[in-house]
């Protein structure tokens, strides 16, 4: 049975997601909450750019930034 992508998604909640942005950075974290335009809740991110990591505890990520979401 197929699932719609926002069904897929809606299954990753509060799980660890990673989630890749147009300008490069690796985001992964604990989704709480999405809405329709792909904004993301995340806790527990970790934003990983270039050779660093930095780690937030929450963290608001704008869907029309998000090229790939992945649930780890």
């Amino acid at each position: 049975m197929s699932q719609r992508p926002l069904d897929v998604l809606d299954n990753s909640k509060s799980k660890r997601v990673i989630v890749k942005l147009k300008n490069g950075s690796i985001i992964s974290g604990v989704l709480r909450a999405f809405d329709l335009h792909l904004n993301m809740w995340l806790e527990e991110a970790e934003l990983e750019d270039k050779d660093a990591k930095t780690k937030f505890g929450k963290l608001l990520v704008r869907g029309d930034n998000v090229i790939i979401i992945s649930p780890e």
